[in-house]
């Protein structure tokens, strides 16, 4: 697709050389009739005019003119009287195509995939966004448009130390918060600050992220993963502490992927050990916007700001694409982290913290949690009533919070058997044995998401697959 411009003339680079005996208006025909024939000017491209053309070149306006007349004669160019000169239609159509790799078929589309961790896309509040940017762009200072401090904006900070404390019962400091490109980034920043400090044990919930994107990130930073066990109340402390790991990544508010909230008893455990090894909380605030039918829970890091470090992000509350997250460190780790984070890439970007900071001001952000959490308690209850009409015998757990939720097969179920059959009918379904370290298949578990999903596709994909159930 050829370049547009409004305004003033395209740049183009065509080298000349004045050492050459090649006279300069033959060199400039010639480089423009290799930019047409290999591609670099695409049928329809505009060209600098003739005047910018000779001020960029160091030559007379009058070469620049001969040689458009002659491409044009040859059929290379097309002119018009009061327009640009354009690089003509059939001249690019004898230029060598690259060797184009055989059309790889479109995959059927899904009545519904039930894919986990992806948020109703189509909610993403653009005129909200597009308010917040052009709030930016008026008012901001001009030092936001520097490079700034590796933390991020000293606004943004500010606003959210206040907004973590109001809402999450988070100890947010302002000069304790690193922004950074979303949870991959910020664990991985904590993971390589750890592993400087000699902690190269880390322990991970099991059932939890599986060999994913995150245990890919621990490989990465040097760390062995450690897999301790999960149950109704979440973390088992005691089986944590046998680990000799003296760092664990948790999600206390909605566990990942079993759903279980963190109970307050496991809560003053796992501080306790953290104490007793002088060890690390890393705590994944994963879906604490979103909640229904039970009291909102706090974070960890509330509890015990000198143990815990505190991942959180918008991935979910906003969109993926934003790629805008944070973390809130104890002082002991703060200064490492910040290093870290200078080192890595000097800062994330600081007009889009400044565009959050004025939603979150604004109150439009909270507006937006509200509308996003009905709408997720609409799908939620789409599921819970599908299930209940053709696959009655089916448990769901996990449901309070977040939108996935866990279904129960009966015990004699093949889970892997089940999620094949059922991609077979175009449903997409997830077994819970992704998320286990042991990448066990029983017992027989699958993680519904419903974030991206309308109603009706939830009701048409169960229906599509009940009796698999």
């Amino acid at each position: 697709m050829p370049i547009e411009w409004a305004g003033s003339s395209p740049g183009l680079l065509l080298p000349l050389d004045r050492a050459s005996s090649e006279p300069l208006r033959s060199q400039l025909e010639r480089g423009l009739r290799e930019a047409i024939r290999h591609g670099r000017l695409q049928a329809g491209e505009r060209l600098p005019s003739s005047r910018e053309m000779a001020r960029e070149l160091g030559v007379s306006r009058g070469l620049v003119q001969e040689c458009y007349s002659q491409l044009h004669a040859e059929g290379y160019l097309t002119a018009r009287v009061g327009s640009a000169t354009r690089v003509a239609e059939l001249a690019t159509r004898g230029a060598p195509a690259a060797t184009a790799p055989p059309p790889v078929p479109a995959p059927r589309p899904l009545v519904a995939d039930f894919a986990t961790g992806v948020p109703h896309l189509a909610g993403f509040p653009r005129g909200d966004w597009l308010w917040a940017q052009r709030e930016v762009g008026r008012h901001a200072p001009t030092a936001a448009f520097g490079y700034g401090d590796p933390r991020g904006s000293l606004t943004f900070r500010r606003i959210l130390a206040g907004y973590l404390g109001r809402v999450r019962a988070a100890a947010a400091e302002p000069d304790r918060i690193v922004a950074c490109t979303g949870f991959a980034q910020g664990l991985s920043l904590v993971l390589r600050v750890l592993v400087r400090a000699g902690l190269r044990r880390v322990a991970f919930e099991d059932p939890g992220y599986g060999e994913g994107a995150t245990m890919a990130a621990a490989a990465w930073a040097g760390v062995d993963a450690v897999p301790v066990p999960v149950d109704r109340d979440g973390i088992d402390v005691d089986a944590l502490a046998a680990t000799g790991a003296r760092a664990v990544l948790l999600t206390p508010a909605h566990q990942w992927p079993t759903g279980v909230v963190l109970a307050p008893g496991r809560r003053h455990e796992l501080i306790a050990w953290a104490a007793r090894c002088d060890g690390v909380l890393i705590e994944d605030d994963y879906d604490a916007e979103f909640r229904y039918d039970r009291e909102p829970v706090g974070t960890l890091q509330g509890l015990a700001p000198d143990r815990v470090v505190a991942l959180g992000t918008v991935s979910k509350s906003l969109a993926p694409a934003l790629r805008l997250g944070w973390v809130l460190c104890p002082p002991a780790l703060a200064d490492a982290l910040i290093t870290e984070k200078r080192f890595s890439d000097r800062g994330s970007p600081l007009l889009d913290q400044l565009a959050l900071a004025a939603l979150i001001e604004s109150g439009r952000y909270d507006r937006h949690l509200r509308r996003m959490r009905a709408g997720y308690a609409g799908r939620r209850a789409a599921l819970v009533d599908a299930l209940a009409l053709h696959a009655p015998h089916v448990e769901l757990t996990g449901l309070a919070a977040g939108f996935h939720a866990v279904a129960h097969l009966p015990g004699d179920a093949d889970e892997r058997a089940v999620v094949a059959a059922a991609r077979a009918r175009s449903v997409g379904l997830y077994g819970m044995s992704d998320y286990r370290f042991s990448r066990a298949a029983t017992p027989p578990q699958l993680v519904l998401g419903f974030g991206n999903l309308s109603e009706r596709a939830i009701a048409d994909g169960i229906a599509a697959i009940a009796d698999l159930l």
